[in-house]
């Protein structure tokens, strides 16, 4: 199925589009794939993670990592997760309708990908989950906590830059 464009000139005269318009119209994206940033050299590449192969920088020849955001915890996923996991654990405590929370939401997302394969990065809402939220005595969100063999090495309360969470993070790796 070819897409249907309608090209005419001032005066309303059909005419054959040029093939380079023709390229610039069309919609380039590629199903399944999106745009990686390379861990190596820092190109963006658009890559797909699902078919068994290993996606390449095209400048570099790297092999690039798929980029994940935070893990979804619920009380039910919370001890599972510390039972299988070596690295360290930075778990965001959140509400809904907590508007720190919110602020802090991207810097939550932008470490995940910094932090890929070598911390796991987590969120956990403290309305629907208030069991592990108690555990852990939270009474102020956002509550950042960095746990390390299943104890809480660490805490950070209220908005936390990147550099700051980083800087509280990075001895634990």
């Amino acid at each position: 199925m070819q897409p249907s464009f309608r090209f005419e000139n001032e005066g309303g005269v059909r005419r054959k589009p040029e093939p380079s318009a023709f390229i610039m119209e069309r919609d380039m994206t590629v199903p399944g794939s999106e745009i990686v940033s390379c861990t190596k050299c820092g190109s963006r590449n658009r890559a797909s993670f699902t078919g068994g192969k290993q996606p390449l920088c095209g400048r570099c020849k790297s092999p690039l990592v798929k980029p994940s955001g935070p893990v979804i915890l619920t009380d039910a996923t919370f001890e599972k997760l510390l039972d299988e996991t070596p690295q360290p654990i930075l778990i965001d405590m959140w509400a809904v309708w907590c508007g720190p929370c919110r602020m802090i939401a991207p810097i939550i997302e932008a470490l995940a990908g910094e932090y890929n394969g070598r911390a796991v990065i987590a969120k956990l809402d403290v309305d629907a989950n208030p069991r592990t939220a108690s555990r852990f005595g939270v009474r102020s969100i956002p509550t950042l906590l960095i746990l390390k063999g299943g104890r809480e090495v660490d805490r950070l309360v209220g908005v936390q830059s990147a550099e700051a969470i980083s800087a509280r993070l990075r001895p634990h790796l």
